[in-house]
């Protein structure tokens, strides 16, 4: 589905912008991950590769490919369609580029399943400065996607991304440091789900209600600004602390808390643990139940532009491998990590359970999130 696609590209893109974080290219490493996500109805599993190679002490490329399958039974497909199932595929090609304090990277990218086609182009530019205890960063993300629907051959929508972030990360002591990320996101064209509908009162319908397409805005520009900061312990311990403001042209505002603990245990494992807690209003044409056909100009019933709130908290190790597990004495470590979330929608129905229309229950949710990492560094 698009909205599922266009989350993994994003995440990707953040996870590699996140390397640039000091002028001095990576090691030469290698990943495999498997990651399995259970819960609302659905379920999404696969692995991926990610290798990373210096070319030079100033230049490094890497390549990145993902397989993964979607099913799907959720409250959103059961009220008006039958579960379904699919394969995506995605690749990344990225090059970095270090000149004296400045690491310049670029990143391609597309994800490709039956019904959706992404494209993305990345650009990020980071700066040590001040004695190295600074470093500025600056990225832009464009990204173009093709939009169809299974079973319609005359279907086909589009819709483009435009991406800008800037930051800045301070050593404030020798313990301590912090940062700032601001981003802004405009997106235009088709940006609903060709699948999805909205609900609305019908008198004229024995269940006492009919369903009609979603219609969204064709933009919608939004901004976000995250505070970090983390602190490490004198027994070798560290904090982490994230704040996260976003707001849109869709009247959703939402904030998120998380904090994160790492504690070593000798030099070869490292315990972690997680909190997350993240709020949001619901978007302004959004509704469980419209009074009637086209009620408004726009419609959306997507449970993820409502009112809801979910808590996330994990559990994760890392054990670095003895030399003579990893060929030619290669630094390698294994992790483990395990996500439970929470999901609690306040202005969303289960439509499938009792009640009458309109009555019916708030919806919730529990998922679980595993990842299984290897790394090798070479």
């Amino acid at each position: 589905m698009a909205v599922i696609n266009k989350c993994f590209i994003l995440i990707f893109i953040s996870l590699f912008s996140l390397n640039l974080s000091a002028a001095v290219l990576e090691k030469d490493q290698a990943d495999v991950l498997y990651h399995s996500y259970q819960g609302g109805g659905m379920s999404i599993d696969g692995p991926s590769v990610l290798v990373r190679k210096k070319a030079s002490e100033s230049i490094a490329v890497s390549a990145y490919y993902y397989v993964d399958t979607i099913s799907s039974a959720s409250v959103d497909v059961m009220s008006t369609a039958s579960p379904y199932s699919e394969e995506r595929k995605e690749f990344q090609l990225g090059a970095e580029y270090l000149h004296d304090k400045t690491i310049m990277a670029v990143t391609v990218g597309q994800s490709d399943e039956s019904d959706y086609l992404a494209k993305s182009v990345a650009l990020n530019i980071s700066h040590d400065t001040f004695g190295d205890l600074t470093t500025v960063s600056f990225g832009v993300v464009v990204g173009d996607n093709e939009i169809k629907r299974n079973g319609d051959e005359n279907f086909l929508e589009n819709s483009e991304q435009y991406r800008i972030r800037a930051g800045i990360n301070q050593i404030l002591t020798r313990n301590l440091t912090a940062g700032i990320n601001i981003e802004a996101v405009a997106d235009e064209g088709y940006l609903n789900n060709p699948y999805r509908t909205v609900r609305f009162v019908d008198a004229s319908n024995p269940a006492g209600v009919s369903y009609q397409s979603e219609i969204y805005p064709e933009t919608r520009n939004s901004f976000a600004v995250r505070l970090s900061s983390s602190y490490y312990l004198p027994y070798r311990a560290a904090l982490f602390a994230h704040y996260r403001y976003f707001t849109d042209s869709w009247d959703i505002n939402s904030q998120d808390f998380e904090l994160l603990y790492r504690h070593p245990f000798g030099d070869s494992i490292e315990l972690e643990l997680k909190a997350r807690y993240y709020q949001q209003n619901a978007a302004s044409f959004y509704s469980d139940l419209f009074p009637h056909r086209d009620a408004q100009n726009y419609l959306a019933r997507d449970k993820e532009l409502s009112d809801f709130n979910d808590l996330t908290l994990g559990i994760g190790v890392t054990y670095v491998l003895p030399n003579n597990f990893s060929p030619d004495n290669w630094q390698s470590e294994v992790s483990l990590q395990w996500d439970h979330l929470r999901f609690t929608y306040n202005d969303f129905r289960n439509p499938n359970a009792e009640g009458g229309v309109g009555a019916e229950p708030f919806y919730a949710f529990s998922a679980n999130v595993v990842r299984a990492f290897l790394s090798v560094y070479f």
